[in-house]
């Protein structure tokens, strides 16, 4: 099921709108799906100023290593610290627990270029 009030990308990543400017970003559970069984995520670090579309950490699977894109600019202003411990939290909980990174984005318009759910579940031929 895919959450009516988060923005995605084309790489699947969500995104989601948090008071002050921040958004809180983390891989669909389409992306999970497909990586399987998550075994080590490296994310960016705090502080980091990051522009959308940058390569900001990886994730890794039994499957496959998968890059892991800002989705808008800003700056790193919280990581998942769990999931250095418990990278599986991705696969168990990818839209909660799961969560990744959180950006004080540049500009709020960029998240109008995202996909809602509808058009997410179109790409992924969930709709």
């Amino acid at each position: 099921m895919t959450p009516e009030d988060l923005k995605y990308t084309d790489d699947h990543e969500w995104i989601e709108t948090r008071a002050g400017g921040t958004v809180r970003i983390g891989i669909t559970d389409f992306a999970q799906q497909q990586l399987g069984d998550v075994v080590f995520v490296q994310l960016p670090e705090v502080g980091a100023t990051v522009a959308a579309k940058d390569a900001v950490g990886e994730v890794e699977s039994t499957k496959s290593v998968s890059e892991i894109y800002a989705p808008v600019g800003g700056e790193v202003t919280a990581v998942n610290e769990a999931l250095a411990d418990t990278p599986e939290l991705i696969n168990s909980d990818s839209y909660g627990e799961g969560w990744m990174f959180e950006l004080k984005i540049d500009d709020e318009s960029a998240l109008g270029d995202l996909l809602d759910a509808a058009a997410y579940g179109e790409l992924t031929g969930q709709a």
